[in-house]
C-alpha cells in the first residue's frame, strides 16, 4: 500500500484519506456512533494537534485514548514521542501493531496497544504517562477524561478534542453561562483551556457537530478537610438547581439548616449566592468545613 501522505524523508508516514479508507476496508471496519468513533483522515490535523499538545522536544509518554486506525498515533510518533493507546474495539485493538509496523517500522518499539474501555482502565494497566493528546469518543469524553485524572496522577497536561460544546464547558470558568458540573470537577485537577477549533470535514465520516481542542495542566487541588469524593458530591448538589441559591441546593447535601448555616459561617461564602458564581476553592472550602462539622 502506498500513503497519500508519503515522502522520500524516514520516518512515520502518516495516514491520509485513501489510506484511512483502505486500512478501514481491509478490516470491515465502519464507524459507529455506539462509540463515538468518527476517524481523522487529514495529516494536517493531526501534526496541528501534537504541535498544540505542547509536549516536550525530549519526547514524553503519551497516553491515547481511541487511536481508531492510527492517525494521531502515527503523528505522535514521527515526533520522537513513545505512544500507550487504550482502544475498546478489539477489532481495531489488533490492527493497530500491524499498521505501526508498516507506516512507522523504526518506533514499533515506541508503542503499546491496550484493548481496555477508557471508563474503566487502571493505573496499572496504562503505567506513567506524562502526558494524554486524544480524539476523544464524543459521547463519553467528558466521564473519560475525569477518570483519566483520577487514576493517572503522573499525567502532567494534556491536549484533546471534543465536541465543540463539551469543550466550551468543559474551559468554562465561575459566572459563564456553560460553567457547571464538568468544568468545576475537571478545575479540581488541572487549569482547562479551549486550544482552537476542529473542522468538520477532516473526519470520516464527518460528524454533524463542531469539534474543539481543549488544553489542561494539572494542578495541585485546593487544600480542605474533604475528600475529592466529598467535594465532588457539593458540586454536583450545588448545580442540581441552577436557579436556587447556593444554600437551598445544598440543602439536600446538609439537611440540618443549622450546620449548613454554620458552614456558611466558616467559609466566609455568601449563601446567597447561586453555585455557578462558585470556584473550585468555594466548594472545596464548602465540603470542608461541613466534613469538618461532622466530625467534631
Amino acid at each position: 500500500m502506498t500513503s497519500s501522505d508519503s515522502s522520500t524523508t524516514a520516518g512515520p508516514r502518516l495516514l491520509g484519506p485513501a489510506d484511512v479508507r483502505s486500512l478501514a476496508a481491509r478490516l470491515g471496519v465502519r464507524p459507529t456512533k455506539q462509540r463515538g468513533q468518527n476517524f481523522v483522515i487529514d495529516p494536517n490535523t493531526v501534526r496541528r494537534i501534537v504541535r498544540a499538545a505542547e509536549l516536550s522536544a525530549d519526547g514524553e509518554t503519551v497516553l491515547e485514548i481511541g487511536p481508531g486506525l492510527g492517525s494521531l498515533t502515527l503523528a505522535l510518533l514521527a515526533e520522537g514521542h513513545r505512544v500507550t493507546a487504550v482502544e475498546i474495539d478489539s477489532v481495531l485493538a489488533a490492527a493497530l501493531p500491524s499498521t505501526i509496523a508498516e507506516y512507522a517500522p523504526g518506533q514499533v518499539g515506541d508503542f503499546a496497544v491496550i484493548e481496555a474501555d477508557a471508563m474503566t482502565v487502571t493505573a496499572e494497566q496504562i503505567g506513567s504517562p506524562s502526558a494524554c493528546v486524544a480524539n476523544l469518543p464524543y459521547n463519553v469524553a467528558v466521564p473519560v477524561l475525569l477518570h483519566l485524572l483520577a487514576v493517572s496522577p503522573s499525567l502532567r497536561h494534556g491536549l484533546v478534542m471534543v465536541q465543540s460544546e463539551v469543550a466550551d464547558r468543559l474551559a468554562a470558568g465561575p459566572g459563564s453561562r456553560t460553567y457547571g458540573v464538568p468544568s468545576a470537577k475537571a478545575a479540581w485537577y488541572a487549569e482547562v483551556r479551549r486550544a482552537g477549533p476542529i473542522g468538520r470535514n477532516v473526519f470520516w465520516p464527518a460528524p454533524n457537530v463542531d469539534s474543539g481542542l481543549v488544553a489542561f495542566e494539572r494542578r495541585e487541588p485546593p487544600g480542605t478537610a474533604a475528600s475529592r469524593e466529598e467535594v465532588f458530591a457539593v458540586i454536583e448538589a450545588a448545580f442540581s438547581q441552577r436557579r436556587k441559591t447556593v444554600r437551598s441546593a445544598l440543602a439536600r447535601w446538609m439537611p440540618d439548616r443549622a450546620a449548613l448555616d454554620e458552614v456558611f459561617r466558616i467559609t466566609g461564602i455568601d449563601p446567597a449566592l447561586r453555585g455557578e458564581m462558585l470556584g473550585i476553592a468555594e466548594f472545596a472550602a464548602l465540603a470542608g468545613a461541613g466534613q469538618s462539622l461532622k466530625t467534631a
